[in-house]
């Protein structure tokens, strides 16, 4: 690795579901922290991508009739668009259905077994689909991972085994060496205690999914799906390949940027595979927290994942990134708030950022005819800026970026405060007498927000290159050494337009906006016992055509109501699938959520997903309507979940 690279990951995402917020923020950091670099002169590698093989893929595929493949590059397609609507400035994207991929699991496993810590034995145990991952029988209750929440399933077949009980004290003893490898310390703790506790050997092949990595000189097998995911950090560097030159250059990573849910796999698996195969460890691998919704992670499962087009349509992607970046205190849970995000809009974006800056470039403008005046007396503002980038560096190196980008909006509060103090407007009038004056204080606030412009580049990187458009700044460098040094800006240069970078909102009006959203969607979309009533009045039917409604008998596990709606009950519903499934219904005038638990009901379990008041609906129970009052169908007796209705 060269002595000025930074090789910074985000994790590859499963292409069985479209990218949520969750997703967006991973790789928004991560392309902070790469941007970051690049201003400090480094030579960046930043790589994100998709992991597109495993069982959920496979089952995934096929419940939509396709190919693996076909709908891995449907979903690819959407997450390259994403990102590039979103300037992540990702310099490569790895697909482990890619050759490339495959050759570098090939070469680490056959590392490993050089090693002699790979064995083929008989496989007996508990596997969660969900996680992809084998759990022990402690961690196992009423049929369900107790960590995640999935269904479990006993499985027995022939499997190759990865030592990894023999690298417990090895990894101890590089936890120990290296504290800073695991981050935020919490985190570090908790590896470290899962650890102590003590490894079994790990499952690294199945015979029963066949969608996957061919295990090498034996395909009747294919690779576990984490030691075929965890290997792209290095197969998109060419190794395994007959180019091994990016491996030998960025290899080892200075950060693995992951979700504190797959912390284990990065932190244990992944470094003892490299031991293993005797290749250096990565740096540092950072495990951010989950943004809430609902008081509850975001999940598909859940059905409270938060989409991003109708955020980044409406407010631009900048306002989304900021967002991100300062709301959620770096490696701790956050929760997202429309209202919280309207309130930052409003309060960060459109009046300390464009506000100050409009003020500025407007009164260069009215008073110096857009002419950028000669410096002078620039009070204290050169040393509020030196403070700021000071604080900044110290908070982007300690990897808090939250904290880097309250420093910028320092800097900007000082400008808007001296702005205030010295009241160019009144210096304007009082003609040559205050001439000195006003041409100083703008130049000071001119400078002022040229600097803030590089703090903000990594964070908004439109908005800064904007920004600097409007104080005649663009042929300027950027970068953490030289631009921030005071004075840069050229006497003479001449000022943009000054438009507003972000307008103010309505908040009200834009809360009455989203409500009507969500309504328009639950009124298009069936889901509720007046759409049943409704088609009860329908044409009528074949019997082919009725053969194509799938009803099953559902237990009713949990129950809660839809925020900001009277009727809305949002109900998981076990249906003997491996997951339970989530369905929203207009009951809940008539039932209260905790009278619903345990409950068996009839669900149309083939209905096309639709989204009521943002949170999506995967079915439909069948009820009675009686003057626009549900009753619930249930079946008579102890039907078991999954059977179906004839």
């Amino acid at each position: 690795m060269g002595s000025n690279t930074y090789y910074i990951t985000t994790p590859i995402y499963y292409v069985n579901d479209m990218p949520h917020i969750g997703h967006i923020y991973t790789t928004v950091m991560a392309d902070v922290f790469a941007r970051y670099q690049r201003l400090q002169g480094c030579n960046v590698r930043f790589l994100t991508g998709t992991d597109e093989h495993g069982q959920k893929i496979e089952k995934s595929a096929a419940a939509t009739g396709l190919e693996p493949i076909a709908l891995a590059d449907r979903v690819v397609e959407r997450y390259r668009h994403l990102w590039h609507v979103l300037n992540i400035s990702n310099d490569d994207f790895i697909r482990t259905s890619q050759p490339r991929h495959k050759a570098g699991v090939a070469e680490i496993i056959k590392r490993i077994q050089a090693a002699g810590d790979i064995y083929k034995a008989e496989y007996e145990g508990w596997y969660c689909a969900g996680a992809e991952a084998f759990v022990p029988d402690s961690q196992v209750e009423d049929g369900r991972d107790t960590e995640s929440g999935y269904p479990v399933e006993r499985l027995a077949e022939p499997s190759y085994f990865f030592k990894l009980s023999a690298y417990q004290d090895r990894l101890l003893q590089w936890y120990e060496d290296n504290p800073d490898c695991i981050k935020p310390a919490s985190r570090y703790n908790e590896v470290v205690s899962f650890v102590k506790g003590g490894l079994r050997d790990l499952s690294i092949s199945r015979t029963s999914v066949r969608w996957g990595v061919a295990f090498p000189d034996d395909p009747e097998h294919v690779v576990y799906v984490w030691l075929d995911a965890l290997t792209n950090y290095i197969s998109a560097l060419g190794y395994g390949s007959e180019d091994p030159s990016n491996y030998e250059r960025f290899w080892p990573a200075q950060v693995h940027l992951v979700g504190k849910d797959i912390l284990r796999f990065h932190c244990v698996y992944w470094p003892a595979f490299l031991m293993s195969a005797n290749l250096p460890l990565p740096k540092t691998i950072v495990g951010h927290g989950w943004w809430m919704k609902d008081d509850a992670k975001m999940s598909k499962s859940l059905g409270n994942v938060v989409r991003p087009d109708y955020l980044i349509d409406r407010f631009g992607a900048d306002a989304l990134r900021y967002f991100l970046a300062r709301e959620m205190a770096f490696g701790q849970d956050a929760s997202f708030s429309d209202v919280a995000f309207l309130d930052r809009f409003n309060a960060d974006l459109a009046n300390a950022l464009g506000n100050t800056a409009s003020r500025a470039v407007s009164m260069t403008a009215r008073f110096l005819d857009g002419t950028v005046p000669a410096g002078g007396d620039s009070g204290s503002i050169p040393e509020a800026a030196a403070t700021a980038v000071s604080r900044y560096r110290s908070h982007m190196d300690a990897m808090e970026p939250h904290r880097a980008i309250e420093a910028a909006w320092q800097l900007l509060s000082a400008i808007n405060g001296f702005i205030q103090d010295r009241q160019p407007w009144t210096l304007a009038k009082a003609g040559e007498a205050g001439r000195s004056g006003l041409e100083s204080t703008l130049y000071a606030s001119l400078e002022g927000l040229r600097i803030a412009s590089i703090l903000v580049e990594p964070f908004m990187p439109e908005t800064a290159a904007a920004l600097r458009a409007q104080i005649g700044a663009t042929d300027l460098p950027v970068d953490l050494e030289k631009a921030t040094s005071w004075g840069l800006l050229r006497s003479g240069g001449r000022t943009g337009q000054a438009a507003p970078l972000f307008p103010r909102v309505d908040v009200k009006e834009c809360m009455k906006e989203l409500a009507m959203r969500d309504e328009k969607t639950a009124d298009a979309q069936a889901g509720d016992s007046d759409k049943i009533a409704a088609a009860q009045k329908s044409d009528l039917i074949t019997i082919d055509e009725f053969a194509k409604v799938k009803l099953v008998v559902g237990v009713v596990k949990q129950a809660e109501r839809v925020p900001k709606s009277k009727k809305l009950v949002r109900i998981l519903v076990d249906l003997a699938e491996p997951e339970l499934r989530q369905i929203v219904a207009g009951i809940g005038e008539k039932y209260a959520p905790e009278d619903l638990v345990g409950r068996r009901i009839v669900v149309v379990a083939n209905l096309q997903p639709a989204k009521l008041m943002g949170v999506e609906s995967r079915g439909m129970l069948l009820a009675a309507s009686l003057d626009g009052s549900p009753d619930l169908l249930s079946p008579d007796g102890e039907v078991p979940p999954g059977t179906g209705v004839r």
